[in-house]
């Protein structure tokens, strides 16, 4: 061995330095692993730097962005607009006037459907009515809507467009209960003065913890309310509500059926009976509720709002324990953090995190699935409201041939009701994929109100149908 060690050298020499070399490239390879390992490990137990200190006086999101920078970026991303198939707002270029300085605006709706002029005949959304856009929009939107520039407003509708927590302790002197009252009370354009922001960090999260929170007192009274309904009484959803539950309830803040409550303007949510769309019409008729009288057939008229929450309750991922956030907030990996996404938009628009972790399918076989269900629902709709346009024209043709209030008031209840279940799912942003089977339920029961008012007007009553009612008393027995 010595001897052939001696013969040749410089060969054993190179391969004493390659395998030094390789030995060396493992051990920084290795060590380069554990040092990643440890910093994502602590970036895990320290998931921000405190660069301010943060409390219940700050409601700038950029401020709150320097502690939560990765977060922050994302929610500045809810300017975007880009449409789905069945949803979303086209980016327009609009004319900045003094009036309204925007150079940007959604679709609008109002040409696009005209039935949604006939169904609102009389009421501010019949002037103006355009495509929803991200969070970033939603304070500047309404300030520039006609249905606010040309129609005298109250601050409530403020609490669902702008950071209002902070508002409502100064208005309540630290009280945003007494808060709230006064800002509902309040015109528009006087509680306009008082905010700056859409809705911000400080409206879901505490700012010590950063745990969710509810910051808004319809919401804190509407889920007692309806806890209530089932038997729990005194239900305090800050203290009582699980961490999963409150990914669904700092959104239902907002995305929610409401109604003005009294000349006090009070923001209130219909939930002392349930959630469901029947209830809420419940609810509308025992406290004498309307919204507007309808300018062409008489109907004391109901305006749904923006039911998610309530729809979403209805569908498959509520009972199977899913968040609103699980799917419009989809978690995402960042270094070592796992943070959730705080551009809120369309599943459709994120399918590889929103959809594929629990459902394992290729993209295109998902957006397929609920592109299907939101088709067959803008069929259903669209066979809804032609039934009530033609409703309200009958109703319309018979008041002019002379017919009285007391011949009329069949059918203008039916014209009220079927109208409220059309609104309340074409006001629900799904295009009916929250809950498929429910709207589609709720579609059917437009038609059938919209077509026996048609029929009372005819002098058919159509609760005389032995043979329908023997069916509908088997089919609630099964």
């Amino acid at each position: 061995m010595a001897e052939l060690r001696s013969s040749n050298p410089s060969g054993w020499n190179r391969r004493l330095l390659l395998i030094v070399a390789i030995t060396a490239a493992i051990t920084l390879g290795v060590a380069a692993l554990l040092v990643n390992i440890f910093e994502r490990k602590q970036e895990a137990r320290n998931p921000f730097f405190r660069v301010v200190e943060l409390s219940d006086e700050i409601d700038d999101p950029a401020v709150w962005g320097k502690n939560f920078p990765l977060q922050y970026d994302s929610y500045q991303r809810t300017v975007d607009q880009e449409r789905t198939r069945y949803g979303g707002s086209e980016a327009l270029r609009h004319l900045p006037t003094n009036v309204d300085p925007r150079s940007v605006v959604a679709q609008n709706n109002l040409q696009d459907d005209p039935r949604l002029k006939t169904m609102w005949a009389g009421y501010a959304f019949a002037v103006d009515f355009r495509e929803e856009r991200g969070h970033a929009y939603m304070l500047i939107d309404q300030k520039y809507t006609r249905r606010v520039l040309e129609f005298k407003q109250p601050g409530t509708c403020l609490n669902c467009h702008a950071s209002t927590y902070i508002t409502m302790r100064k208005l309540g002197n630290g009280d945003i209960f007494v808060g709230f009252d006064r800002m509902n009370r309040m015109t528009y354009a006087e509680a306009a003065k008082m905010v700056t922001h859409p809705v911000s960090c400080i409206d879901c999260h505490d700012p010590q913890t950063m745990q969710l929170r509810i910051t808004r007192p319809a919401f804190i009274e509407g889920i007692r309310a309806y806890k209530a309904s089932q038997g729990i009484k005194d239900f305090d959803v800050n203290r009582q509500a699980t961490a999963q539950e409150m990914r669904s309830y700092v959104c239902g803040q907002c995305h929610v059926e409401y109604y003005f409550k009294g000349d006090e303007k009070r923001l209130t949510f219909p939930w002392e009976g349930g959630l469901k769309v029947d209830d809420a019409l419940a609810y509308y008729d025992r406290v004498g509720f309307r919204d507007w009288v309808h300018a062409e057939t008489g109907a004391p008229m109901l305006k749904a709002q923006h039911p998610e929450f309530e729809t979403f309750n209805q569908g498959v991922h509520a009972r199977s324990g899913v968040a609103c956030a699980d799917c419009h907030m989809p978690y995402m990996r960042e270094g070592g953090l796992k943070i959730s996404d705080h551009h809120v938009r369309s599943p459709l628009l994120n399918i590889n995190r929103a959809c594929q972790g629990c459902h394992h399918f290729s993209e295109q076989e998902l957006k397929d699935r609920a592109e299907t269900i939101q088709a067959r629902f803008a069929h259903a709709r669209n066979v809804a409201m032609d039934a009530i346009v033609e409703l309200i024209g009958d109703i319309k043709q018979a008041k002019a041939s002379g017919k009285s209030d007391a011949e009329l008031a069949a059918a203008r209840d039916f014209h009220r009701k079927s109208q409220f279940f059309v609104d309340y799912v074409e006001a629900e942003n799904s295009m009916g994929f929250h809950a498929s089977g429910e709207t589609l339920r709720v579609l059917t029961d437009a038609v059938d109100m919209a077509r026996k008012g048609q029929l009372v007007l005819r002098g058919v009553d159509p609760s005389r149908w032995p043979a329908r009612k023997k069916a509908e008393e088997i089919a609630s027995n099964r």
